[in-house]
């Protein structure tokens, strides 16, 4: 089975040096997967922007055209932790679409892979945490409202809160959010998820295991979804700038075939993002993003 990439050429954005997020993530994660072994089991799809009508299902029309024409206050991109430019701006409305593109490629082939996504603290009307738009409440309302689902799960295993994701989501009884974080990393103050897991600082590569498979278990035990959305986040990794937790790359992919497997063994398609991931080092960073596809890869082809 030829497994689903969805990519942009568009997605890289300018950032000032040593900025601590990567401007070049999602071209370095492409170019080292289209130079492995795991590219001859793809095949590759490329997303069209969005519409501000169709963000209006989840962004306030103000933040929409702030985005778009670049009126942000000093204190908005602050918080937003990105300088605004043009490229943001598209990118932005590329990328939310990206996972959209994603979730419906996974409703008809089972799984399908975002070399993107995850951005879990934009709020309704602002954003926050690297995140311009929120990808998995706008693919779930998305995919819900032109009734292609009835109910999606989403797995949260970054190492920050998707505190943006619940806020959108969390009165919209079709979408079960599920937040599995470090306790005392960003955001400082946490909101409700549906389901959120702590994790200390100082948690074994075996307790975060099994803290996965808790976490399995419980929200299939609640919710039964028609689609799960997957953010593989590897800012768990222990050398990681903005993690704190102390997980190694062997683990993550661990955790990873043990989210698929769980999910393939129930007969649900599953859509998955990269999340979060933060190094000064643009080959490690890329490695630890394709861990990901590598566990597609086990599981699926």
């Amino acid at each position: 089975m030829l497994i689903p990439w969805i990519y942009h050429q568009d997605y890289d954005i300018p950032l000032p040096q040593n900025h601590r997020f990567s401007s070049s993530k999602f071209g370095d994660l492409w170019r080292l997967l289209k130079n492995c072994d795991l590219k001859e089991n793809s095949k590759i799809f490329t997303p069209k922007p969005t519409t501000e009508d169709a963000l209006l299902q989840i962004h306030s029309v103000e933040y929409i055209n702030k985005i778009k024409y670049g009126k942000l206050t000093n204190e908005e991109e602050r918080i937003l932790g990105l300088p605004w430019s043009e490229t943001l701006s598209k990118r932005s409305f590329l990328a939310v679409n990206g996972t959209a593109l994603t979730c419906r490629l996974a409703l008809s082939n089972g799984i399908a892979c975002h070399l993107a996504g995850g951005t879990h603290h934009a709020h309704h009307n602002f954003g926050s945490g690297f995140c311009v738009f929120n990808d998995l409440a706008f693919a779930s309302k998305s995919l819900i409202s032109e009734g292609l689902c009835k109910k999606i799960l989403i797995i949260d295993c970054d190492v920050h809160q998707g505190d943006g994701t619940a806020t959108i989501c969390n009165n919209d009884p079709n979408i079960f959010t599920c937040s599995v974080h470090a306790k005392n990393n960003f955001p400082i103050n946490k909101v409700k998820s549906n389901m959120d897991i702590e994790l200390a600082d100082d948690i074994t590569e075996s307790d975060y295991l099994d803290q996965i498979q808790n976490m399995l278990d419980i929200c299939f035990e609640k919710f039964l979804p028609d689609l799960v959305i997957y953010d593989a986040g590897v800012d768990v990794h222990s050398v990681d700038r903005l993690g704190r937790l102390n997980i190694s790359s062997k683990c993550i992919l661990k955790r990873d075939i043990k989210v698929l497997s769980f999910i393939k063994n129930m007969d649900i398609p599953v859509a998955t993002v990269i999340g979060g991931g933060y190094s000064s080092d643009s080959l490690e960073l890329a490695k630890r993003h394709s861990i990901i596809f590598q566990a597609v890869h086990s599981q699926y082809s």
